[in-house]
């Protein structure tokens, strides 16, 4: 077994390790390493951070060992401390009752010093560092019975008649020693095994990335490793095979199962100029792709580690259990204390047996791992589960917090529609000539990169239209642009900006409205603060979005539209969805303001968003929730992102929250009644009434038993239904 780390040995999260992989511990994940070993808090053994090798495996191996020979050595020592009880008493007459102590204290003495060193190894750790655990409990309840029951074989003199039997002779508990050991050695192996299925959502997005992929190059194709993949490197996907990496289609069509990335099960057809991601499998058509994304940049290792980050991330109710476990294991010890106390002097005789042996039960019992893995093991398992569905949780905060929402924010680009704007009409004002007047638009937004933008720019080059360079270009948030092309001084944007600027728009006041009124932008171009015409933009709302609204909506949030556009756009897009409050006109800083405004009022607010406009509302909400397919700032500020970019992954995170929250408190409560239940039991509450005494042996299977429930319960978290 390996040593445990001092405290001062942990590292932060972020800190370069070793190649050899980072360990870290599930009950305590600020705790890493750049070894397996023990946590030098709990003494749990210490487990590989996603996305990193996992090593040789050494703890489970050395756990089995130790528990098989303890477990061999166990069963004679019980069936000797038994012999009496076997009708006939066969053994009586050949080996004397001391005879008997002496081989079961020979048989115990492996099961407990070898087999059960790393318990009082940790122990001893636990009382160094000032950090008592549930090893602490174990070695004192072991060590006390072996300890006394070696003294009773080979000192039986010196104790007094108090710890007499009937018959004159000692008592030991060899037997509860060894079978404990044991039985603590068997929880443990079982909880190390189920601990290490939290992380098989992980380990399956892990498996998605070939090893190899097809480099298609001037001299032929040949297999590569996929490290050695660089951007713009064009690569061969054959049917059925893998994409190696995030790329662009060049060349073929052909349709990919993309469902253990977004969570969406039907394939997705994609032709040249789609983009795929790395770890999707191809179906039946042949591809050559365009690298775009290699290594730790693509989206498959961005989810791994933004996965691996929020199983390691703590939620607040876990400080319940933290300031619990904090006096639990100092309580347990004067708890067995005062039950030794009152055995020796109120207890029938021996008084004294009695006394240690209901002692070593109640040490043995109160394991506090229980109450500890309830809350990381369900955040493991549902952010795992989430991940399977598409939804990337970004710490445990947001997802407890998730639960409370009651007020949903939404952007309208990107997020209720597809954010794909496709240029809609050209209208000039009277005297200027369309194609002139689209091409200066579009030569003015060709350094912009905002979605309306590139519509303009499409529209512009769909008709053949050569466009200029724009100087002196400068982009004013949430108004529009303004430059300088051929020489003209030129701003193109919002109604609202140009009555800022002095620039008369009631020309096109009705037609702006009837383009409005259908759900579509209104862009304006002015030269000078004269008008030179209008834009209309379409974009189409996502056909996922009408079900995702209709779910969001029986789950009694309240939905709110926030957008830059104007009101009657805006409305227009809420009317068709049936969104009844709407907020227009907003710039990306009102947005903010907005989502505090709504705080204020006492609301738990979540705000969906896909831009980076929407990054200051997304970072001030409870809750922020960002469209995959949107811009990568949007998702650093947010706690939640929808890999698929389709707003139904809202409800489904909701009811991942609720149920994860819930399992947490199932896993809670079942650690707090099974203590507050257990340790009056062993103590011998029930034994002035019903004659009932708790067996040290028993205590020892009920402790495992406990820690091994509850990640049983976090588990089936792996098939809630969302």
């Amino acid at each position: 077994m390996s040593g445990c780390c001092h405290d001062s040995h942990a590292v932060p999260r972020q800190t370069p390790v070793p190649s050899g992989g980072t360990y870290t511990c599930p009950m305590h994940p600020e705790v890493v390493r750049d070894r397996p070993g023990s946590c030098p808090k709990c003494g749990m053994a210490l487990e590989p951070r996603a996305g990193e090798p996992s090593g040789d495996d050494r703890e489970a191996r050395d756990l089995s060992r130790r528990f098989w020979a303890a477990a061999g050595l166990a069963v004679p020592i019980v069936l000797l401390a038994l012999s009496e009880m076997i009708p006939g008493r066969p053994l009586s007459g050949v080996l004397p009752a001391r005879r008997m102590n002496t081989i079961e204290g020979f048989l115990a003495t492996p099961a407990v010093l070898w087999a059960g060193w790393p318990f009082f190894e940790k122990a001893y750790e636990s009382v160094i560092r000032r950090s008592l655990n549930m090893f602490t409990l174990i070695a004192l309840g072991v060590g006390t019975a072996y300890g006394y029951s070696v003294a009773a074989v080979f000192a039986p003199s010196a104790f007094p008649a108090a710890f007499r039997g009937h018959d004159g002779a000692v008592p030991v508990y060899f037997e509860a020693a060894a079978v404990i050991t044991a039985l603590v050695l068997l929880g443990q192996a079982l909880e190390l095994r189920a601990r290490r299925q939290t992380g098989d959502a992980i380990r399956a997005l892990l498996d998605l990335a070939p090893k190899t992929a097809r480099l298609v190059g001037p001299d032929g194709e040949r297999d590569v490793p996929l490290e050695s993949v660089k951007v713009k490197d064009r690569l061969r996907v054959r049917p059925g095979e893998k994409i190696p990496t995030d790329a662009l289609v060049t060349e073929g069509s052909s349709s990919v199962d993309e469902s253990m990335v977004t969570g969406e099960s039907i394939p997705v057809e994609k032709e040249k100029g789609s983009k795929v991601i790395g770890g999707t499998v191809n179906g039946t058509g042949t591809l050559v792709v365009e690298a775009e994304r290699v290594g730790g940049d693509t989206l498959l290792s961005r989810i791994v580690n933004l996965v691996g980050e929020a199983q390691r991330s703590r939620a607040p109710i876990q400080n319940l259990a933290d300031a619990v476990s904090a006096w639990f294991v100092p309580a347990v010890i004067l708890t067995a204390a005062a039950t030794f106390a009152v055995w020796a002097l109120f207890g029938p005789e021996p008084r004294l047996a009695y006394a240690l042996v209901n002692a070593v039960a109640v040490l043995i019992i109160a394991c506090p791992c229980a109450l500890g893995l309830a809350t990381p093991m369900s955040i493991m398992v549902g952010v795992g589960r989430g991940a399977a569905a598409g939804i990337l949780i970004k710490n445990a905060d947001a997802l407890e917090r998730f639960e409370k929402v009651d007020t949903l924010v939404f952007d309208k680009t990107g997020t209720l529609t597809e954010g794909r704007p496709a240029l809609a009409g050209v209208f000039p004002a009277r005297g200027t000539e369309e194609d002139g007047f689209l091409r200066l638009a579009g030569s003015l937004e060709r350094a912009s990169e905002h979605p309306l933008a590139q519509a303009v720019v499409k529209g512009a080059e769909s008709r053949g239209l050569r466009l200029a360079e724009a100087a002196d270009f400068r982009a004013v948030t949430g108004k529009g642009v303004r430059a300088r092309v051929d020489g003209r001084n030129l701003v193109f944007g919002n109604q609202r900006w140009m009555e800022e600027l002095g620039v008369p728009t009631a020309d096109f006041a009705e037609k702006a409205a009837a383009l409005r009124d259908d759900g579509r932008t209104v862009m304006f171009l002015a030269e000078d603060k004269k008008l030179l015409g209008i834009l209309g933009v379409s974009d189409a709302i996502k056909a996922s979005t009408p079900e995702a609204v209709d779910a969001l909506h029986r789950s009694n949030l309240r939905l709110i539209l926030a957008t830059g556009d104007n009101e009657a756009t805006a409305g227009a897009v809420a009317r068709r969805l049936g969104i009844e409050e709407v907020r227009a006109g907003v710039l990306p800083e009102e947005k903010g303001a907005f989502v505090g405004e709504l705080q204020s009022q006492g609301r738990r607010v979540a705000m969906a968003g896909d831009g980076v406009n929407d990054a200051p509302a997304l970072a001030r909400a409870d809750v922020g929730i960002a469209m995959g397919t949107g811009a990568d700032v949007a998702m650093e500020s947010a706690g939640v992102t929808l890999v698929k970019g389709d707003l139904r992954g809202i409800a489904k995170a909701r009811n991942l929250s609720r149920a994860t929250m819930r399992n947490i408190r199932q896993n809670l409560f079942f650690a707090f009644v099974y203590n507050a239940l257990g340790i009056p039991l062993a103590a011998g509450a029930l034994y002035p009434f019903f004659g009932i005494l708790l067996s040290p042996m028993i205590a020892s299977a009920a402790m495992s038993a406990s820690s091994v429930s509850v990640i049983a319960n976090a588990l089936r978290l792996r098939r809630v239904p969302l």
